[in-house]
């Protein structure tokens, strides 16, 4: 472990804060694509879901429903 550090140690600046994650996402990077992909598609269901509930809750809210009872001057 000690020689990975010592060799790691005497890279240039460059090579560790740009080659070295440059590589990863070339690696990863189809991966990490496909994951917020994912996400971003569930957040977006989730968010979908909860206004088509929202609309349908105020449609029956608006147009049906129950009715309130009628009191005793309607007749």
């Amino acid at each position: 472990m000690d020689g990975f550090r010592e060799t790691f140690a005497s890279m240039p600046w460059w090579v560790k804060w740009v080659g070295i994650p440059v590589i990863a996402l070339f690696v990863f990077g189809g991966m990490l694509a496909s994951l917020l992909s994912t996400l971003i598609g569930f957040a977006f269901n989730v968010l979908l879901f909860a206004a088509l509930v929202g609309g349908l809750v105020y449609l029956v809210k608006m147009f049906g429903g129950a009715k309130p009872k009628t009191s005793r001057t309607d007749f």
